[in-house]
């Protein structure tokens, strides 16, 4: 029998950059799941604690629609009591398989994801926990700040590497350098 291909993440060749204001890497890739229906974010994360996910973040991605996003594999068994939860209310879609997510951190950060978004990113107009389908130039992603200098940027597989590229350009412009692994 022929050998499965097997899973290399789209960004396993990249470098990390880091400099003393700016930070950019690619995260794991763990999981990632589309809900869509009527419910809320705290039923989700409701929904999480009693499925034994509870490590997961919840970020709205369109109306009635959330990413359930983190770094480990979700297993079956926790897919399956998520879905059971919330059977009736609304529907999941796994999608780790196709999106890739990536962090930009550091004082620069906002500076950094600014040369390529129009997403007003001060922080009274962008608090920590807020999120964005956007653009980064003509790629689309989610955009979701994690912390006052971090941000999460979400984005189809097929278009992590050019993503990643771009955000890299911006970094090194900063005075970030490639660390060797």
């Amino acid at each position: 029998m022929p050998d499965l291909p097997t899973l290399k993440p789209v960004l396993a060749g990249k470098a990390v950059l880091q400099g003393k204001t700016i930070r950019l890497e690619a995260l794991p890739e763990g999981h990632l799941l589309h809900v869509m229906g009527a419910t809320t974010t705290e039923e989700i994360k409701a929904h999480l604690l009693a499925a034994g996910a509870g490590e997961s973040s919840v970020r709205p991605a369109g109306y009635r629609q959330w990413f359930i996003a983190g770094g480990d594999q979700f297993s079956v068994v926790h897919l399956r009591a998520l879905s059971e939860t919330l059977a009736g209310c609304a529907f999941i879609s796994d999608q780790s398989h196709g999106r890739v997510r990536i962090r930009v951190s550091g004082l620069n950060a906002a500076q950094v994801l600014n040369k390529g978004t129009a997403v007003d990113l001060n922080p009274s107009a962008f608090p920590v926990g807020s999120t964005a389908m956007t653009l980064f130039g003509h790629i689309s992603m989610q955009l979701t700040r994690t912390g006052s200098d971090d941000f999460e940027l979400t984005v189809l597989r097929s278009f992590a590497e050019s993503l990643y590229e771009e955000i890299e350009e911006a970094a090194l412009s900063q005075g970030a350098e490639r660390l060797v692994s």
